[in-house]
């Protein structure tokens, strides 16, 4: 099972990704843009998710993710992180909000990053 400290060290690894305390959590961010965040005393993790996408993956999976109220909105999702099935899916996870929030350049340096393998 995947912790917060796997979360830092998978997030951390991504390129051009460094750390910010903010709203008295870590946040994650590439360029300078938020991808993650450890809320709810590092038990979870939120990062960022279309929101059609995000409305299936909880309706899927509602013990592994929620919306929380004041981010419904905003496209994000939190994922538990004692529900992950292994740091695999966490990477796939941390990747793909990274994807989502990375600049262009960043996106064409790394083109595989965070897409599923074929």
């Amino acid at each position: 099972m995947p912790d917060a400290e796997d979360v830092r060290r998978i997030a951390l690894s991504l390129p051009d990704t460094t750390e910010k305390i903010a709203w008295s959590m870590p946040t994650f961010r590439v360029a300078g843009k938020m991808f993650a965040t450890l809320p709810e005393d590092e038990t979870s993790l939120a990062v960022r998710c279309p929101k059609e996408e995000r409305d299936e993956l909880v309706l899927a999976e509602p013990g592994k993710f929620w919306i929380a109220d004041h981010e419904a909105q905003f496209a994000w999702v939190r994922a538990r992180l004692d529900a992950l099935e292994d740091e695999a899916e966490l990477r796939d996870i941390l990747a793909d909000s990274w994807r989502q929030a990375a600049p262009s350049r960043l996106l064409e340096a790394h083109p595989r990053l965070g897409l599923p393998a074929e």
